[in-house]
């Protein structure tokens, strides 16, 4: 679990910093069947035992509709002790059968976030947790920079007004390859990913130029990282929460 004790470690100070874990509130995890969302799940699940705050903890999984099989899922939150919502959905067969979209991973996203927050709002979860890591967040400003023209990427708490509901990341500041390593390392009960676009997009593509990148300039991302964090959101503790 040494892989699995830095993640913990990283995730503890970046919630500690921007106060993302500050009340009671109850908090569902986006369970997407992957090695990011399964490992935030695990490490929330830890942070509870040790934090001042006992917030209630869930997983909610969103069935795309494409056959995907979750009882490994269901298997995990049983052996964790917490409870595992499923809203089921037919998003796959729209992005991909009904709209044939060319690019479908923005809608898809767009509608499994509408569909998790509902699922969340309906079982008196006002605050949902994503497992997005710190590849994701340099990689989003990557592509938000190159194909939109806007210097912008995600924030590690962000309250949706319009849902009442307050989104947190609290494993931005944890590399990929730390969660990759702690996936390999216990053996995660990961979610075979039934999407025919999964591996041809244009995050992939981000992640090969960072790669690249990398080869040449092994801290590329970590600095970009933290040129990110201090320009963009330095100290959020309380500046997000509404």
């Amino acid at each position: 679990m040494r892989y699995f004790r830095e993640i913990l470690s990283r995730s503890a100070s970046f919630i500690k910093k921007h106060g993302l874990i500050a009340d009671d509130a109850p908090i569902m995890v986006g369970l997407s069947g992957g090695k990011d969302s399964i490992t935030l799940l695990m490490v929330l699940h830890e942070f509870l035992k040790r934090s001042k705050y006992k917030y209630s903890l869930s997983a909610g999984y969103v069935d795309l509709g494409l056959g995907a099989d979750y009882h490994a899922l269901e298997d995990l939150c049983r052996k964790l002790e917490v409870p595992f919502f499923i809203e089921k959905s037919q998003i796959g067969p729209v992005v991909f059968d009904i709209r044939q979209e060319k690019n479908p991973c923005s809608l898809c996203a767009k509608m499994r976030r509408g569909a998790l927050n509902d699922l969340a709002k309906k079982n008196g979860f006002p605050k949902v947790a994503l497992g997005h890591h710190q590849d994701d967040y340099v990689e989003t400003f990557l592509l938000n920079l190159f194909f939109e023209g806007r210097c912008d990427t995600f924030k590690p708490l962000t309250y949706l007004d319009r849902m009442d509901i307050t989104v947190i990341r609290p494993m931005l500041s944890v590399p990929e390859e730390l969660i990759r390593k702690h996936s390999v390392n216990v053996d995660l009960p990961v979610v075979l990913n039934p999407c025919e676009a999964d591996g041809h997009t244009r995050r992939d593509d981000m992640k090969s130029f960072l790669r690249q990148i990398e080869s040449s300039h092994p801290m590329a991302k970590e600095l970009a990282f933290r040129a990110l964090e201090r320009n963009q959101l330095g100290n959020t503790k309380g500046k997000w929460d509404h």
